[in-house]
């Protein structure tokens, strides 16, 4: 059920109650809804505390941010759950958006949700909207999406399966996306390359089944490609050796996937 709180306000013909037009999915217009006061008891119900999954501590910025998430969707019967992840929980503030997954079963309003939060927050959000089923899917076979989920703040509790199913047509078409720092070296910004770079050393990373987190991908970074060359692909002043080592690494990669294409089941 959906609840908004307002104001009776007197009108000339009839008395009216103004909602926002940016509100959580489930109060469309033409909906029916119940009118009654709140009570004490509504007022005063507890909240659930998030769920914090390998998240030690965080800016208390970033937390009440965090909490007007949870908030836009305390009341949505629609959604089952919402987790916070990516680049804003790590320490700082060189986030460019917010990852949101919701967890749904039914369809919710994509516009309005990142509307919402551009309005209240002035924060891009990237929003992925899909069923537990498909997400938990996504952990196991996807190298990219478990290490957005490496660690997060969700909701509501949820238990999370790091068993692994490799599907090498999946892992060849995200490895094609990371030679664009082949093809594209001298136009990308150091950004850009770093999340390249990240990408091909976790789908590595996947492979051999080792841990798919920020922390250790960037030490598998510098072990590939040198000490400091993290702050080095950051800052946009990595040289020339780094693009050769690069283009070995993606070579490998690309014929060990290879390999296991051929092997696949159809």
């Amino acid at each position: 059920m959906v609840v908004i709180m307002g104001k009776i306000s007197r009108g000339t013909m009839m008395d009216q109650i103004y909602i926002p037009k940016q509100r959580a999915p489930g109060l469309e217009i033409g909906v029916a809804v119940l009118v009654e006061p709140v009570t004490e008891r509504i007022a005063t119900k507890p909240k659930l505390k998030p769920y914090y999954y390998n998240v030690k501590s965080l800016e208390p910025i970033k937390v009440s941010i965090i909490e007007k998430i949870f908030d836009y969707f305390e009341h949505a019967a629609n959604v089952d759950n919402v987790l916070v992840a990516g680049s804003f929980l790590e320490h700082g503030f060189e986030f460019q958006d917010i990852d949101i997954v919701v967890l749904t079963e039914k369809s919710v309003n994509n516009t309005a949700i990142k509307a919402h939060f551009k309005a209240t927050l002035g924060i891009d959000i990237h929003l992925i909207i899909l069923p537990l089923k498909e997400l938990l899917g996504g952990i196991a076979s996807d190298s990219l999406f478990q290490m957005l989920l490496s660690r997060f703040i969700a909701k509501k509790r949820l238990v999370v399966l790091k068993s692994r199913l490799i599907k090498y047509k999946l892992l060849d078409l995200q490895l094609l996306e990371s030679k664009a720092l082949i093809d594209s070296f001298d136009f990308l910004n150091g950004r850009e390359k770093y999340k390249l770079t990240r990408n091909a050393v976790a789908i590595a990373c996947f492979l051999d089944n080792k841990p798919l987190n920020s922390c250790f991908i960037d030490k598998e970074i510098e072990r590939h490609f040198g000490e400091a060359s993290v702050i080095s692909i950051k800052e946009n002043t990595i040289g020339p050796e780094f693009l050769l080592k690069y283009k070995l690494f993606h070579k490998e990669l690309f014929k060990r996937i290879l390999e296991g294409v051929k092997n696949e089941p159809k």
